[in-house]
């Protein structure tokens, strides 16, 4: 059964942040979310083109750099929210819904 990676994203991105929040570990978030990345970086390579993916693993990527900012101007949640919704969407359209 194939997990669709608009989950996974959102899943570690959100899980990601939580878990660096509630332990004070930061490199433990990270680990999260390097392991959703991967995760999502594997099927996205086995059903997208490579240039897909590679687009796909950069709005990953920017999306997690992006919430550092945003946080500042909106609010941990809303800023990780905001990140995690349009990586899913993104994610959907160009990988999950075919």
């Amino acid at each position: 059964m194939r997990i669709p990676t608009a989950a996974i994203t959102t899943t570690s991105l959100i899980g990601g942040w939580q878990l660096a929040r509630r332990t004070g570990i930061r490199p433990l978030g990270g680990a999260v979310l390097a392991a959703g990345g991967v995760l999502a970086g594997r099927e996205w390579s086995r059903h997208t083109s490579p240039a897909v993916t590679t687009a796909l693993v950069a709005t990953y990527v920017g999306a997690f750099g992006l919430s550092h900012p945003l946080a500042k101007k909106i609010g941990s949640w809303p800023a990780v929210l905001a990140v995690s919704a349009a990586t899913a969407a993104i994610s959907y359209a160009a990988a999950d819904r075919r």
